[in-house]
């Protein structure tokens, strides 16, 4: 089991910070490997709107090609930052395991991008 909610790994946060966190329904429409980089892969990313692009470390269990035409939840609002010289512009949802493998989290059916997580 993981961390409780207040408890290791997890200060309490109010639902007016909650609510700042911009949690979005993305379509991944292409995805590749960053150079020079084993963990990282670049996504573009549906988000409805616009298109957007996402550097993630999760390489190691997904190849580029079945990530296209999935379904994520995105944060789409976390401040941009580069990585391995790649701006990422915001960041998927993911669980890892005890050995720290990624598990991306998807939808149980595909939903038009841009739709709000709450």
């Amino acid at each position: 089991p993981g961390p409780q909610a207040g408890g290791p790994g997890g200060a309490e946060i109010s639902l007016d910070e909650f609510a700042r966190v911009d949690l979005r329904t993305g379509k991944i429409v292409a995805a590749e490997k960053v150079q020079g980089a084993d963990k990282l892969l670049k996504l573009t990313v549906d988000i409805g709107a616009e298109m957007t692009g996402i550097v993630a470390g999760i390489a190691t269990r997904y190849t580029p090609e079945s990530l296209v035409g999935r379904t994520i939840v995105v944060v789409a609002n976390l401040k941009p930052a580069k990585l391995r010289g790649v701006l990422s512009q915001g960041m998927l949802l993911a669980a890892s395991d005890a050995g720290g493998q990624p598990y991306i989290l998807t939808t149980e059916e595909p939903l038009p991008p841009g739709w709000k997580v709450k």
